[in-house]
């Protein structure tokens, strides 16, 4: 006899049921390289965009429950018995018991080998590998032992739940439909070996499964044809299993406890990178809140410049040299192409990211706006040319190469980064409030000018070298003069005693030395004055004018950068303890959000969030490299420090 759904449960639609609020650090997270989906532990795929990361939604129930979803799973069974990633790939295997049997699910985001051989990709712009995206979302069943009732509701309603589609079959009797809606360019085929029925705008199927039965579900858009047969779906699964499994392979990994924090980091940074640009998406979501209930919800399915230093120094220390390479290049053709440098980008190198509200979508736990479209795009944010040219110095000394474009792009952020450095501006956070002399974006920009002059300098171009290392002095004298108060500390910005988590990142940039005592009092003052159970805050929300109201949730990245300062101020056992502590919070995939909950340990915003995942390599490198110093070397690899070479 079937369970009762407890009150706890919601009807999606008619598409099948979920929680009502899936715990944003549930979800799985799959990807192609080119279309991401978020799938809840009842089955359904309540997140996905087709055909990119940041297109209109196509199934969106995490925001609104009459947004489209699609479940597979037992009738009537919403809590799986166990969830986990086909080892060394981004294949989400769930397994349902029911009283009458077992069933496993596995969904996969397709791919295959390269097949322009005759054409050209219309949207492909770095070096082509073997492999690319299919365009096809996989969901293969087996059952295990005894019977098991099972469904499939598939219901997409596009543009983020305002077009409806309407299915019609194709040739393959009832094993295969076609979804369009009016003025939509996307074209879904739905192909089962289940016999599928249409409700309106629902694609549904019920069979009852013996043990020993298999049966898939493939959704296509595009790409190579679709499986018709169980056999041929499954190695087409075989197929994207191994290349996730072969691309893990060419990794370097430490031979220690936290290794799979590591490799999970390293595909959940590949699932988020966009393959026809390299461009690395900050997440595949927008929306989910920083507050439950409260209005700090962005979109995050664009490319941030700041991103780019942690992005080549995570890819490179652990062997990821052509990722590295590729990302490298999207932002060196964006700096060669654009005058004035953006804060962030479209996927594609778009600069609109105009912002706007759907006023039809109740938002995740009833967390509105839900916003697409990031007005930050257009703010002044003095870090941009720092961490730009921090990754050109990155790059020359991990890659020992620069092409001819990197000189001219050099000598124009430099320049840029002396032209404004002495202006307010909306600092890290991007705060929505008055402008100020944040501290962090000052280092920054002695970031730009004392790589620009290391640059020049191994470039041949001394005279320009002298001048912008007297310029880099300037600023850092600067800083240290109206950016430190009497305590030693760095503040948040000039005028203030108010601190900042920003200020974390000055001994990794290696602003001054770990061992200078202005560094040690900054990194010591924010562990114990700016974190709540441990885990760090961005700021105290009442000491900073950042133009909302409300809480926030402790930023998972911040307690990772802590982690790798305090190991840089050889805070050891400190150090280990806390990163310990935030890998045990983990979601149950290894997957972190944006936030985490002091109080109850959720994950909050945005999801899976590559900067988090880029601070937790830095910060489990930095303990490693000084449990080998005082233990013995495991099998680290590379001598970088924190963004820098050695």
């Amino acid at each position: 006899m079937a369970k009762k759904r407890s009150k706890q449960q919601t009807k999606i639609g008619d598409s099948g049921t979920r929680t009502r609020d899936t715990p944003i650090g549930d979800y799985g997270f799959l990807s192609d390289g080119e279309v991401s989906a978020l799938v809840g532990p009842s089955g359904a795929v309540e997140w996905m965009c087709i055909p990119r990361f940041d297109s209109p939604s196509t199934f969106g129930s995490m925001l609104g429950k009459l947004a489209g979803s699609f479940r597979l799973a037992p009738d009537d069974v919403t809590v799986p018995g166990d969830r986990r990633y086909l080892p060394g790939t981004m294949i989400l295997e769930t397994s349902w018991g029911t009283p009458t049997g077992w069933i496993i699910v596995r969904d996969a985001l397709l791919i295959g080998p390269w097949r322009h051989e005759d054409d050209r990709s219309h949207t492909h712009e770095r070096t082509p590998n073997d492999y690319e995206a299919e365009h096809t979302l996989l969901r293969t069943i087996r059952c295990v032992s005894g019977e098991v009732q099972t469904v499939m509701d598939c219901e997409p309603v596009l543009d983020y739940g305002r077009s409806h589609v309407s299915w019609d079959y194709t040739e393959h009797g009832y094993h295969q439909g076609v979804a369009t809606a009016p003025g939509s360019d996307v074209k879904l085929t739905l192909t089962s070996d289940l016999r599928i029925g249409f409700e309106g705008g629902r694609a549904a199927a019920r069979t009852l499964l013996k043990e020993g039965d298999t049966r898939y579900v493939a959704l296509s858009w595009g790409g190579t044809p679709p499986p018709m047969t169980y056999d041929e779906a499954y190695k087409r699964q075989v197929w994207t299993a191994h290349h996730w499994q072969h691309w893990l392979a060419r990794g370097e990994f430490p031979d220690h406890p936290w290794r799979s924090y590591l490799q999970r980091s390293a595909l959940t940074l590949k699932g988020l990178t966009y393959a026809p640009t390299g461009a690395i998406a900050a997440a595949g979501t927008t929306s989910l809140p920083e507050t439950p209930g409260g209005s700090r919800n962005y979109d995050y399915r664009f490319t941030w410049i700041r991103d780019a230093t942690f992005a080549l120094w995570g890819m490179y220390s652990l062997g990821y040299d052509w990722e590295a390479v590729d990302f490298f290049s999207f932002i060196a053709d964006i700096a060669t192409r654009d005058d004035e440098l953006q804060i962030m980008y479209g996927i594609g190198g778009e600069r609109d990211l105009a912002e706007s509200e759907l006023d039809h979508l109740p938002g995740y736990a009833e967390s509105r706006p839900v916003r697409i479209g990031n007005a930050a795009y257009a703010q002044q944010q003095h870090d941009v040319w720092g961490a730009l040219l921090d990754s050109v110095y990155l790059h020359s000394k991990a890659a020992d190469h620069l092409d001819g474009r990197i000189w001219p792009i050099l000598d124009k952020q430099v320049t840029q980064a002396l032209k404004h450095w002495r202006e307010p501006d909306a600092g890290i956070w991007e705060v929505r409030g008055e402008l100020q002399h944040f501290t962090s974006s000052k280092i920054m920009c002695w970031v730009a000018v004392d790589r620009g002059a290391k640059l020049a300098l191994a470039t041949g171009e001394k005279g320009k070298a002298a001048e912008w290392e007297l310029a880099a002095q300037e600023i850092k004298d600067d800083i240290l003069a109206n950016g430190v108060d009497e305590r030693g500390v760095l503040t948040q910005h000039y005028g203030t005693k108010a601190l900042d988590a920003s200020l974390l990142l000055a001994p990794l940039l290696r602003f001054l030395p770990p061992d200078d005592p202005r560094i040690r009092a900054t990194v010591l003052a924010i562990a114990n004055e700016l974190t709540v159970h441990g885990l760090v805050l961005r700021y105290k929300v009442e000491d900073t004018d950042d133009g909302f109201t409300g809480e926030e949730g402790s930023f998972t990245i911040c307690s990772f950068w802590l982690v790798s300062a305090l190991c840089e101020i050889g805070e050891y056992q400190r150090a280990r303890k806390l990163c310990a502590k935030l890998l045990s919070f983990a979601g149950p995939l290894e997957l972190y959000g944006e936030e985490i909950d002091p109080h109850t340990g959720q994950h909050l915003g945005n999801f899976p969030q590559a900067f988090t995942h880029l601070a937790l390599i830095n910060a489990v490198m930095h303990v490693i490299r000084l449990e080998d110093a005082q233990h013995g070397p495991s099998s680290t690899s590379w001598a970088g420090s924190t963004g820098q070479p050695e």
